[in-house]
């Protein structure tokens, strides 16, 4: 239910970004509107307390974000607590940048090796992305695991490429296991 709130929302918002040709103006307000969501708990337990009547959440939107937004992103945030659903604001902004990235034709790739990668490996490596992909820009968030021995497991939304050293042996192994000694 939660992942259909957000994707109602979501869409909604980019669509309405789209028709007033607004994306990238909105894609970075709601990207602060993130960061300030997750760094303020207390903001997101405050609009989510049941003993706070709609108007008041409202009203307290307002009060924090009313000249630092827009008025269609205040507007958006109004409609969301109105309806009840402020619980799901993190999950439609989520949805609302990936949206917009896809829009944008902007990759997120999360790469995995068992060794820290240099400058110039990074560099190759999005090159090579960028050469077997329909992007044309990617967000790069790399993690070191020494346990996956070497080569590298690359995850670009669903699609996984996993070229580890790790997933080698396992699959030899399985192969090795199969064989029937007569």
């Amino acid at each position: 239910m939660a992942k259909l709130v957000s994707k109602v929302y979501g869409d909604a918002l980019f669509e309405e970004a789209l028709n007033k040709q607004e994306v990238d103006a909105l894609f970075e307000e709601v990207k602060g509107l993130q960061m300030i969501l997750r760094g303020n708990q207390s903001l997101t337990e405050l609009l989510d307390n049941p003993k706070i009547v709609k108007e008041e959440k409202i009203g307290i939107i307002k009060n924090i974000f009313d000249g630092r937004v827009s008025d269609d992103l205040m507007g958006f945030l109004a409609v969301i607590v109105d309806k009840g659903r402020q619980k799901e604001i993190p999950a439609i902004c989520e949805y609302f940048v990936n949206a917009v990235k896809e829009y944008k034709k902007i990759g997120v790739a999360h790469v995995t090796s068992a060794v820290e990668l240099n400058e110039g490996q990074k560099a190759r490596l999005v090159e090579k992305l960028l050469n077997t992909t329909q992007y044309v820009e990617f967000e790069m968030n790399y993690q070191v695991d020494p346990s996956i021995i070497g080569g590298m497991v690359i995850r670009i939304g669903d699609r996984v490429v996993d070229s580890s050293i790790k997933t080698q042996i396992y699959e030899l192994r399985r192969s090795l296991l199969k064989l029937q000694l007569t």
